[in-house]
């Protein structure tokens, strides 16, 4: 019996709900970062997007988006994994990571895309509410509008997981291997803020468009959704500096929230799991 037991592993139905927590949790408690670095992206500039006032405005959003996009992601990512792993030469997992957590983006962003936007509107736009924010966005741009930016979020997103989570899996195995035994959650979420930071500060210029896309008027360039001549926009107006606008907030709040994410991905899997084993 307790053989049997030893050979489970986790299934996707803990992926998905560890997944959705994970989610929620950093989301929420980030949120103000978050907001900070918006609105220093901004076209309009930081205190004319609302400065410190109303940091917590678009979290409606979030709550409601959250959860289901992390649980999308995580479920993803974990079955491609699972299935690569077995088919690759273990010196080569790490090219299967890169492209779980590709797939995982891909899906994940049909919901995180839509309560991005209206996160994003209101952080730039302090005194109207989500729910009016997601009105004026439906009038005026129908729900297509709701997947404004999600070309280039996916332009964002994919580097960013093909660089975070090799890493990640990478410093859990060497980790693991130093001490003997598998890193617990709260290893997992210090190499989870290591892969983030690193992630993250690599990958700003590609987030500065996808705000600016996000944010700007119909009929500008910017509300093309091109962002090859956003990033120009944006370097020809404000040069390297513009395209890095935000950077520290953004790594601060992915590294942190990376310790966030991971360690409570890890730590709700082990409880669901251990939960499920004394079934």
């Amino acid at each position: 019996m307790e053989s049997s037991k030893a050979v489970q592993k986790p299934g996707f139905g803990i992926a998905l709900a560890s997944g959705a927590v994970a989610g929620l949790v950093v989301d929420l408690s980030l949120y103000p970062l978050d907001t900070i670095k918006t609105r220093l992206q901004s076209s309009q500039g930081f205190w004319k997007s609302g400065g410190l006032s109303r940091i917590y405005a678009g979290i409606g959003s979030i709550a409601i988006g959250s959860s289901p996009g992390s649980a999308v992601f995580f479920c993803t990512y974990e079955a491609f994994k699972t299935i690569g792993q077995k088919k690759i030469s273990y010196n080569f997992h790490f090219v299967v990571h890169s492209f779980a957590a590709m797939y995982g983006e891909v899906m994940a962003c049909l919901i995180r895309v839509p309560t991005d936007v209206i996160k994003q509107r209101a952080q730039a736009n302090p005194k109207l509410s989500t729910w009016s924010v997601l009105q004026a966005t439906l009038k005026s741009e129908g729900y297509l509008g709701l997947y404004r930016g999600y070309t280039s979020t996916l332009l964002r997103e994919i580097p960013f997981s093909f660089i975070q989570f090799p890493i990640w899996e990478y410093l859990k195995i060497t980790w693991s291997m130093q001490q003997g035994y598998k890193v617990k959650p709260w290893q997992s979420s210090l190499c989870g803020a290591v892969a983030g930071g690193i992630a993250a500060g690599l990958t700003t210029p590609l987030d500065v468009a996808k705000t600016r896309i996000m944010l700007a008027k119909k009929g500008t360039l910017a509300a093309e959704g091109k962002i090859l001549p956003v990033l120009q926009e944006i370097y020809l107006t404000t040069g390297i500096q513009g395209l890095f606008a935000g950077v520290s907030p953004r790594v601060l709040w992915i590294s942190v929230g990376g310790a966030i994410f991971f360690g409570a991905y890890e730590k709700t899997k082990d409880a669901l799991f251990s939960y499920q084993l004394s079934l």
